[in-house]
């Protein structure tokens, strides 16, 4: 039973580190043993050719590169020209810088679409001299915000993110004592229809207003509607194992579905059989790109109003997606204006914050499959932040409420170590004597556990009943964000980093090799040599894991080995 016990405990540590392990190299984009390096995304050097309209899935055909011929179909314009007048010149391509102080926005005029976004309080986890870039067009990332619009039976003839717009004068930079910024930028018409799209930034905010003015200037009315979408390459959904990672890719949000995940394999499956597997029409909710810290979102719902929209999910080329919605802007008389407003969240995923700005926007954070227990221990993590005021310190303090918490279960289970460890020379000298009577030897064995009271599972069951609390924790000290760049005590200025001088991880192997002499000598002399190698092997993986989840397990370490050498004392055991 011993063996039994202490087998359990080693395959359940060894497949926990190991899990860890694989989801801290996913997460840092390094190879893992079960999944090839992340693709690399081939983009042209010049401006990235967007992603095509939304998808006939819906009934909405792609925007063709070239006018349809044919006279009876609906009137349909290159995606890239817009209708030409007599009056009008090109419009030349250009790119504009907006910068504000929490972000660094590139525009450009092709569509109006986002193409870029540094994050300026955000430090890139690789090169701190870097700031962190969300959406982004470069040779390795594809990660755009684009709108536009279509006509009610789809496909183009209206502006959309293919059609080039001339950007309006003004400034670019968010000045001193000013609270937001505007850019504008307004297209020819196109199908009798022009727009106005008008970014409007805001100091200490990541969300981006995004109006649409949609003026009619033909002759006859028209009914169009406007899509939102996020579109990015899939690198992050590289084949793996997933035990441990948090979720890359498309989420839909709404009242009867709730929060709908949707990965890039999913979708790949979906381009083939044609049946989506999230909600696809709704009165609320939004769409939003969930990695690891970050999102994107389009929120477009107000209080009190209700607007019907359509979810769509896309392949838009080779390792290229999109998720959007479809709103009904409603009828536009000639002559007659109609604003469309929505708002475009990118940037870190601070729950209180997301929580605030849609029902059920917080879910993008990923806490695995612990979510139920993960959720209150951020949120009495967050409470001991607001009294102490610094996350490492934090993290100390609710470890200590956790073995406060379940400090009878664990003594149960040291009281049980330190018996096993009492009896362990009785138990040693009884397996050398009946060595070659296993029959025996078993028999006298549970014989002395009866005679001593002692249970051989008593020290392994409460600690599996703690186990899913401290999973929850770990898998809150991965996913929040403000672990970002947060310094603890002198060394560590980034909690999310590992420690530069590794004195944490060696902090944390001394305590793990004090814990295994504090439990009983397992008698198999193999068992026993295993019980000092393993901890050092395996304690090599911490040197490389951020300093937050090195204090949290050093944390407990220490308290667990203090109430252990208590009770070994109290039960006079050496």
């Amino acid at each position: 039973m011993t063996d039994i016990r202490r087998t359990l405990l080693w395959g359940i540590f060894l497949a926990s580190l190991f899990f860890i392990w694989e989801a801290w190299n996913r997460h840092n984009g390094q190879p893992t043993l079960f999944g090839p390096p992340p693709a690399r995304v081939t983009a042209p050097s010049t401006v990235p050719t967007p992603a095509p309209a939304p998808s006939t899935a819906l009934g909405v055909p792609s925007i063709p590169a070239t006018p349809t011929s044919s006279a009876a179909a609906s009137p349909v314009v290159a995606a890239s020209t817009p209708a030409a007048t007599a009056a009008s010149a090109p419009i030349a391509a250009q790119q504009v810088t907006v910068t504000t102080d929490l972000v660094r926005a590139t525009i450009d005029s092709v569509g109006g679409t986002l193409v870029r976004l540094e994050l300026l309080q955000q430090v890139d986890a690789t090169d701190p001299t870097k700031h962190v870039v969300l959406l982004d067009s470069s040779p390795t990332r594809l990660y755009l915000a684009e709108t536009g619009l279509v006509p009610p039976q789809g496909g183009g003839g209206l502006p959309n993110h293919h059609t080039p717009m001339r950007f309006v004068p003004g400034e670019r930079t968010l000045a001193s004592g000013a609270n937001e910024l505007k850019v504008v930028l307004e297209s020819e018409p196109v199908g009798g229809i022009k727009l106005v799209k008008t970014y409007t930034f805001h100091r200490g905010d990541y969300v981006i207003g995004v109006e649409h003015r949609i003026e009619n200037v033909g002759t006859t009315a028209i009914n169009p509607r406007i899509y939102l979408q996020l579109v990015r390459d899939g690198n992050d959904a590289s084949s793996g194992y997933n035990f441990y990672s948090t979720f890359t890719g498309p989420a839909i949000y709404t009242e009867s579905g709730h929060y709908q995940k949707v990965d890039f394999k999913s979708i790949e499956k979906r381009a083939a059989s044609g049946k989506p597997e999230h909600e696809t029409s709704a009165t609320s909710g939004w769409v939003a790109m969930v990695q690891h810290y970050f999102t994107s979102a389009w929120l477009i719902d107000k209080p009190g109003v209700s607007l019907p929209r359509e979810f769509f999910t896309a392949k838009v080329d080779t390792n290229k997606y999109s998720v959007g919605e479809l709103v009904p802007v409603g009828e536009i008389a000639p002559g007659a204006t109609k604003t469309f407003d929505a708002r475009l969240y990118a940037g870190p995923q601070e729950e209180n914050k997301l929580a605030s700005l849609a029902p059920g926007l917080e879910l993008v954070k990923d806490y695995g499959y612990f979510k139920m227990l993960a959720e209150p221990l951020f949120w009495l993590l967050t409470q001991l932040h607001k009294l102490i005021g610094n996350w490492g310190w934090s993290i100390v303090a609710l470890v200590v409420l956790l073995k406060i918490a379940f400090y009878w279960l664990n003594a149960k289970a040291y009281s049980s170590m330190a018996k096993m460890k009492a009896i362990n020379p009785r138990i040693m000298e009884m397996r050398e004597r009946l060595k070659d009577k296993p029959q025996q030897m078993q028999q006298e064995m549970m014989q002395i556990y009866r005679e001593e009271k002692v249970n051989p599972l008593g020290g392994c069951l409460p600690i599996l009943v703690q186990m899913p609390f401290f999973i929850a924790l770990y898998w809150v000290l991965l996913s929040t964000v403000e672990m970002r760049n947060a310094p603890w005590l002198g060394w560590v200025t980034d909690l999310s980093a590992k420690d530069p001088y590794f004195i944490l991880p060696l902090l944390m192997t001394g305590t793990t090799m004090l814990q295994t002499w504090l439990n009983p000598t397992p008698p198999d002399p193999v068992q026993a040599r295993m019980m000092w190698i393993m901890p050092l092997a395996f304690s090599v993986m911490f040197f490389f894991f951020p300093a937050g989840l090195v204090l949290y397990w050093l944390t407990n370490n220490i308290l667990s080995i203090a109430q252990q050498a208590i009770i070994n004392k109290r039960l006079g055991v050496t």
